[in-house]
């Protein structure tokens, strides 16, 4: 077969393999991710029955690195970074460093080196943002705080991998098989040039990409055809990363970075990021195929031991690693859960890392296949620790004494009393997000009091420089509840969406106080039905009370009365959403 043929065929048999596998996945409740890497397992040269070619593979797979990187850029934000700065930056470093100790210490029990250790231990220390972002999407946590600080640590990884991927030259020259004994000239000049090429490169991109790039793609748009606009997009990805590595040495993924970082910064961000995202997708998806083909079932099996310390320290280590840092720095338990079960996984940024570290040399083959193994069992396991958060949530929230030691920094800011005084006949109002700021608006006009349990310590301090009773740490916590004058208040308004903690909180205020009226944000019939079973008085479902203010208005404008479009509207509340099919 010519060499077109096998192009054509790696193609068909990458994504048909993976569109299967990825189908099984989904069904079982899986990652996509999971069923690509073993479509690539079971067409690889190491599974009996047809296989693609590797090497294709590997090169269509470089596109695919290319489209995420830049993809990454289109999405990264220096402004959500520095909303959760406090935690996130040193959070990520000290626990990639503890990812990168435990590294090096298997590598030496294995035999590979420090320098192996080193690439195994950041690549494990990375986490998957794709895995992450569709975990925290379907527990509705993204704008969350805890969501928040897990994207915003994510971040920080991210941009850590990424001065890897520019250094790994140059440590393969000074560490890589061959070097011997290298002096301080030796290790420091490599080291140099590669970050005086990159800080070039940035600089170009800052100062000239940062003009010109945007100015293209807005007389492109002008043009009105979309044909030429996704073409140019694909030609800004693409030529700004071959132009990088050619020129500059870096490597392509650092390019494609640095270009969607500067299409990211135009308004016309959101559409470059669609377009690209079809092709972006399907090349993604030969990326994971080509890992999987490297895979060897074979030495799997003969390892467990091995793999099963890799496995150990993702979901393991890394997971209490970041929920003791989460603790240590002041965030409540919440977030160090959400983050510690975020980050228990690795993903593309690790097969990325790994990838180089085997073509520079630093990194062994056996190496590779501990990364990729690690990965689809730790991603495999991800949804079940995502199920596990409330659980685990509600076991510390009913052992006060336990919760206490890893909730300290919550705690700790929460004992001055709000506003000196003891306040009674006030409103209690859970989370500080644009629902709850709307009741405060409402409230202060006629001078009720209230007091606002918020998870974002920023939010609290802003509100405290206004002369706001504001309480920081788990809003669902009895002692910041008792601390909020529980007891004595008149109406506790849930705002933030956190079922379970609603619940918890719902449960824990109708027993300190019989009289309170509670009304609490949900999202779905079936959660208002639990809120009201444990206590809630009304149930706010967020769709439901926005199609009831729409069909008020169309029912005002057909001239129906006051009178009956409030009867229709009481109506539409309390009737059950109809079945589709």
């Amino acid at each position: 077969m010519d060499h077109g043929g096998e192009l054509i065929t790696t193609i068909a048999l990458g994504l048909s393999a993976a569109f299967a596998a990825a189908f099984v996945a989904r069904r079982l409740r899986l990652p996509s991710i999971v069923g690509y890497l073993l479509a690539g397992v079971l067409l690889g040269p190491f599974t009996p029955g047809i296989f693609a070619d590797p090497a294709i593979a590997s090169e269509l797979a470089e596109i695919g690195v290319i489209l995420l990187m830049f993809g990454v850029g289109i999405h990264f934000s220096f402004r959500d970074l520095l909303a959760v700065r406090g935690v996130a930056v040193p959070g990520a470093v000290v626990q990639s460093t503890v990812a990168t100790l435990f590294g090096i210490g298997l590598a030496i029990l294995l035999g590979w080196g420090v320098a192996a250790g080193v690439v195994l231990g950041l690549a494990l220390s990375v986490a998957s943002t794709v895995v992450l972002l569709r975990a925290l999407v379907q527990r509705n946590a993204l704008d969350s705080i805890h969501g928040r600080v897990a994207v915003g640590w994510l971040i920080v990884e991210d941009l850590f991998t990424v001065l890897v991927l520019v250094l790994l030259p140059s440590l393969a020259v000074v560490f890589g098989p061959g070097t011997g004994q290298a002096s301080g000239t030796d290790v420091l000049l490599p080291l140099g040039a590669a970050i005086g090429k990159a800080a070039v490169l940035a600089a170009l991109m800052v100062v000239v990409g940062s003009r010109v790039v945007p100015w293209l793609l807005v007389q492109v748009a002008r043009d009105g055809s979309q044909e030429m606009f996704t073409l140019s997009v694909l030609a800004v990805a693409l030529g700004i990363a071959f132009a990088s590595s050619a020129f500059f040495g870096v490597s392509l993924a650092l390019g494609a970075f640095l270009a969607g970082v500067v299409v990211g910064e135009t308004d016309l961000s959101h559409k470059a990021a669609a377009d690209a995202l079809p092709l972006r997708d399907a090349f993604a998806v030969l990326f994971f195929v080509s890992v999987g083909m490297l895979v060897d079932p074979g030495y799997l099996l003969e390892n467990p031991i091995a793999v099963l310390a890799v496995v150990a320290l993702v979901v393991v280590g890394k997971s209490l690693a970041a929920l003791v840092i989460v603790s240590l720095l002041g965030y409540p338990l919440r977030s160090g859960l959400t983050v510690a079960a975020g980050l228990a996984q690795v993903g593309e940024f690790s097969f990325i890392l790994a990838t180089a570290g085997v073509a520079a040399g630093l990194l062994p083959d056996e190496a590779y296949q501990l990364i990729v193994a690690g990965a689809l069992i730790s991603i495999t396991l991800n949804p079940l620790l995502f199920a596990a958060l409330d659980p685990v949530d509600a076991w510390f929230k009913a052992r006060p004494e336990f919760r206490r030691m890893l909730d300290r920094g919550g705690g700790r800011l929460a004992r001055p009393e709000p506003g000196g005084e003891e306040i009674a006949s006030h409103a209690v109002i859970c989370g500080y997000s644009r629902a709850g700021r709307t009741v405060a608006r409402a409230l202060e006009p006629r001078g009720f009091r209230y007091v606002v349990l918020e998870e974002d310590r920023r939010t609290v301090e802003a509100l405290r420089k206004r002369g706001v009773p504001a309480l920081y740490g788990d809003i669902a916590d009895q002692a910041l509840l008792d601390h909020a004058g529980i007891e004595r208040a008149r109406v506790l308004v849930f705002a933030a969406y956190d079922p379970p903690a609603a619940e918890f909180a719902v449960d824990y205020a109708r027993r300190r106080n019989p009289r309170i009226e509670i009304v609490a944000r949900v999202e779905t019939a079936e959660e208002a039905r639990r809120l009201l079973a444990h206590g809630a008085d009304q149930a706010v479902e967020g769709e439901r009370e926005l199609g009831v203010q729409l069909a008020r208005y169309a029912l005002r404008r057909f001239g129906v009365g006051a009178r009956e479009v409030e009867a229709i509207a009481q109506g539409l509340r309390r009737r059950p959403e109809p079945v589709a099919g």
